[in-house]
C-alpha cells in the first residue's frame, strides 16, 4: 500500500501508476442490496432465472452504479492518505463502461494520479480509475475520479 503524508508526496506520483486494490468478487446479495438501496430492480439484475432465460450474459450483472460505488472502497486498499483533517469524493469525469461485470466475477481497481494541485490549502487530485475483472482483457470501465485533501 501506498501511503502518502503531504502534499509534495503526493505529486510526487503525478503521471504515476498508484497501484491495485485486492481483488473483490461482486455477488448476488451485493447485487440485490444495492437494488434496494437505489430502488434499481431492473430484471437483468436481480432476476436469476429470467437474466439466465432471456438475457445476453446468461446470468444477472451488477449495476454500473454499484461498480463506482466500490471506488472509495477499493481506493483505500491502494492508498493510505494521511495527515488530512478531510477527504472529500468531489466528482466523476469522463467515465466509460467497457464491458458487464456479471455475477460472481472478481474486480480490482487499478488508479494512476492524472493530476494534482494545491487549491489555497486543498489538494485537488485526479485519479484515472480503471476497473478490472479477473481473466478479461477489457475493462468495466475507466474515467477520473477527483479527491479534494485537506491536509493538516
Amino acid at each position: 500500500m501506498l501511503v502518502i503524508n503531504n502534499f509534495e508526496e503526493y505529486k510526487s506520483y503525478l503521471g504515476k501508476e498508484l497501484g491495485l486494490s485486492n481483488w473483490h468478487t461482486i455477488n448476488q446479495e451485493q447485487i440485490n442490496k444495492f437494488a434496494d438501496a437505489t430502488l434499481d430492480h431492473q430484471w437483468i439484475h436481480v432476476d436469476q432465472e429470467k437474466a439466465r432465460n432471456d438475457g445476453p450474459f446468461k446470468t444477472t450483472i451488477a449495476h454500473g452504479y454499484l461498480t463506482i460505488s466500490l471506488i472509495p472502497y477499493l481506493w483505500k486498499q491502494i492508498a493510505d492518505v494521511r495527515n488530512i483533517k478531510m477527504e472529500i469524493n468531489y466528482g466523476i469525469e469522463s467515465f466509460k463502461f467497457g464491458q458487464a461485470v456479471v455475477v460472481d466475477s472478481e474486480v480490482q481497481l487499478k488508479a494512476k494520479l492524472v493530476s494534482i494541485a494545491d487549491l489555497k490549502g486543498v489538494t485537488k487530485v485526479v485519479i484515472k480509475a480503471t476497473l478490472m475483472i479477473k481473466d478479461q482483457t477489457k475493462p468495466a470501465y475507466t474515467g477520473d475520479v477527483v479527491f479534494l485533501y485537506h491536509f493538516i
